[in-house]
């Protein structure tokens, strides 16, 4: 981890405040150790989850991104399709990154041959729609309601959404309007890597959401 991020994280005043939270990351495949690594050090109870109690053990879930379609196999193989599905139904929060946007929306507009996603997400995706990985590029996102401030946005492989269905609401756009990061309910969606680069924003804004459903669940027993 860079000196830069720990010096971010050293500068903000969350201890405690997310503590009470239990936070998932699905742990197949992807950047698995970063996202553990920045909810960590943001004073959340982090655990990877590959099995059905450990999804039903957290108060959110985390997909990461990866590689979309081996995830896909993987999440499938060791039977955590329904699971997850159930869960994703049933309001848990998820926020999905690259690869678990992805993961998360309803169609896959360029899915290769068997691939599935979890759906949940009212989203037509497009895979690798900015290129190969040589073509991965940084820049700067206006994301209102997440912060006042440009966001700093690293783009690997990424997919964009390309329709949005009911219920959506889009939170980023690149300058030419393609759409880069988008809200559904309790889910969060984006086609960036925020673990990357330091910059904590969006995961404290999944946090602060996850929060406020906890505070709800609770109030309803």
């Amino acid at each position: 981890m860079s000196q830069t991020f720990l010096l971010h994280i050293d500068s903000l005043n969350v201890a405690g405040k997310y503590s009470h939270l239990r936070i998932g990351v699905l742990a197949f495949q992807g950047d698995v150790r970063e996202h553990m690594q920045v909810l960590s050090a943001l004073g959340a109870q982090v655990v990877k989850v590959r099995r059905p109690e450990e999804l039903s053990s957290v108060d959110a879930l985390v997909i990461p991104g990866g590689e979309s379609s081996v995830m896909d196999k993987l999440v499938r193989q060791f039977g955590m399709q329904q699971p997850l599905r159930t869960a994703i139904a049933d309001g848990l929060p998820v926020f999905g990154t690259c690869a678990g946007l992805i993961m998360m929306a309803d169609n896959i507009v360029d899915a290769i041959i068997e691939q599935e996603s979890l759906g949940g997400l009212h989203v037509d995706v497009r895979r690798n729609a900015f290129g190969t990985q040589i073509d991965s590029f940084e820049v700067d996102l206006p994301m209102p309601g997440v912060s006042e401030d440009l966001i700093p946005a690293t783009f690997i492989r990424a997919p964009i959404v390309e329709r949005v269905g009911d219920g959506v609401r889009v939170i980023s756009q690149l300058q030419d309007g393609r759409i880069v990061a988008v809200e559904q309910g309790n889910l969060l969606g984006i086609s960036f890597h925020p673990e990357v680069n330091g910059d904590t924003r969006v995961h404290e804004y999944f946090l602060g959401r996850v929060a406020q459903y906890v505070e709800k669940k609770k109030a309803k027993i």
